[in-house]
């Protein structure tokens, strides 16, 4: 195997250096500022901390290197992000990255990136990036990939860019064959029971979730805004009544249409409740309200005093009245304005009620847990060890769980029955470990982080997934770019 020279950049944990020494790498330096990753870095690779060449920003030349690494940070074009590209200060950073690049002349790098950065809003930012990378005089594969089709039980898709500076080896290389499925969820937990079977639909996980041989989802999703066999909603898991599933369920299918309302879910009044089910009663809508899965909004408003003595902010949101002097809360979420503005819509229509200016005159019902990815107490799904796949690691953590024990079930009603007894109500479920997110990352099981659970999140979720690049670096190894090392 050639024997070649490489620098990391943005190195975090060092997962570019994990998978570049497993085939044949030797690390000149890596550049870091993250306290936290900069100690597990040196912990875990026996380096001084003089090996850190430092904030990217104020560096102007590297020491002579084959290889240059780089995770240049994803907030910039990420879907979490603000999606302002090279406005952002962070973007300013694959400047600096290229530029290096065009210093140091290596004969090849790999830059890795969130998949954001390939996404139609922002290809001009990603055409610009491939033109500096011209100008520096190396040609360029782009390829979108995802971690699960390279050895670890997770979808994780990211951008890498790859380049030579040789044409030669540019149009030697080829990506290594997706293998999905060579790791799944079962082969990294720790203490759970093993499934008699695995999930078999491996090319519906290569960009999603699983499903098991009967069809059925092997994780179960808890919110209150849709609904499938394996949805947890806040009326299964508390004491309620029939009725009140039945009440529950007719807003859950019909809060999406635009016969309601202008939003992608709308809540409902109580007169549109009777328009599908005239027997349904106030008091019975305000039995679920204080049960805490629905909640009671103020929807229409009403100008009803002086408008005088008005601050900006209130003249501002008066001005979206109709010709019947009626303010329609929905219409005024959806206008960027008042976030530009900074004015809250609540407060400021609180304001003016308590003034007597407007009156709310007509209220609606909707769900109290608004939100997909919130879940329901504390909880977003739970993964069943049957599962092929877990969902992508983040820095932030998740509300996600894998359940400790395997179900049976031939039907969607047996296996919802088994989860709900099994898992849910047992108690049979946890969060993923520390060690647990190393191997699902492709790292060694007792890699060396923080102990602190928020700060290894944050530095295993920020991490590339290994095996991914060292296939990737492998590739590159056998198109003998290094073969006169």
């Amino acid at each position: 195997m050639p024997k070649f020279s490489f620098i990391d950049l943005f190195a975090g944990i060092g997962g570019f250096r994990l998978a570049l020494e497993s085939v044949g790498g030797n690390c000149l330096g890596f550049s870091e500022i993250a306290p936290d990753a900069i100690s597990s870095y040196c912990a875990n690779y026996n380096e001084g901390r003089d090996a850190n060449l430092g904030d990217i920003t104020k560096l102007t030349k590297l020491p002579p290197h084959d290889f240059l690494t780089a995770g240049v940070p994803c907030q910039s074009w990420s879907i979490a992000g603000k999606k302002l590209g090279f406005d952002d200060d962070r973007g300013q950073l694959w400047n600096d990255t290229i530029y290096l690049l065009n210093q140091s002349k290596p004969k090849t790098f790999i830059f890795e990136n969130v998949k954001g950065l390939a996404d139609p809003r922002n290809k001009k930012a990603l055409e610009y990036i491939l033109e500096r990378i011209r100008e520096a005089g190396y040609y360029s594969h782009v390829h979108i990939l995802n971690a699960f089709d390279y050895g670890v039980p997770q979808t994780r898709v990211r951008i890498y860019i790859i380049g030579f500076r040789d044409k030669e080896y540019w149009q030697k290389f080829s990506l290594p064959f997706p293998q999905p499925g060579q790791v799944r969820l079962s082969d990294v937990l720790d203490n759970v029971e093993k499934p008699q079977r695995v999930s078999t639909d491996l090319f519906g996980s290569v960009w999603s979730l699983s499903c098991n041989e009967n069809g059925f989802n092997d994780y179960f999703l808890f919110n209150d805004l849709r609904n499938g066999g394996t949805t947890i909603h806040s009326w299964d898991i508390q004491e309620t009544t029939e009725r009140q599933k039945s009440i529950c369920l007719l807003l859950l299918k019909n809060r999406r249409s635009r016969v309601y309302g202008i939003l992608d879910g709308n809540a409902l009044s109580l007169k549109h409740f009777q328009s599908l089910d005239s027997s349904i009663k106030e008091e019975e809508l305000d039995d679920l309200v204080a049960l805490g899965i629905l909640k009671k909004t103020q929807h229409y408003f009403q100008i009803c005093g002086s408008t005088e003595n008005l601050s900006e902010d209130e003249k501002y949101l008066l001005s979206f009245a109709k010709a019947d002097r009626l303010i329609y809360v929905d219409e005024l979420k959806l206008e960027k304005e008042f976030r530009k503005r900074k004015i809250g819509i609540t407060k400021t229509l609180h304001d003016l009620e308590q003034r007597s200016i407007v009156r709310c005159v007509e209220f609606r019902y909707d769900f109290r847990n608004g939100k997909i990815s919130t879940g329901l107490n504390g909880i977003n799904r739970i993964f069943l060890p049957s599962s092929n796949i877990y969902p992508t690691l983040v820095a932030s953590d998740t509300n996600d769980y894998v359940s400790t024990v395997a179900i049976e079930g031939h039907s969607i009603k047996e296996w919802r029955e088994q989860f709900m007894t099994k898992v849910y109500k047992a108690g049979q479920f946890r969060q993923i470990t520390k060690s647990e997110a190393c191997r699902i990352q492709g790292f060694p099981a007792d890699f060396i982080l923080p102990q602190a659970r928020a700060r290894w999140m944050k530095l295993i979720g920020n991490s590339v997934a290994v095996p991914v690049i060292r296939a990737i670096a492998q590739s590159i190894v056998e198109t003998g770019v290094f073969n006169n090392n």
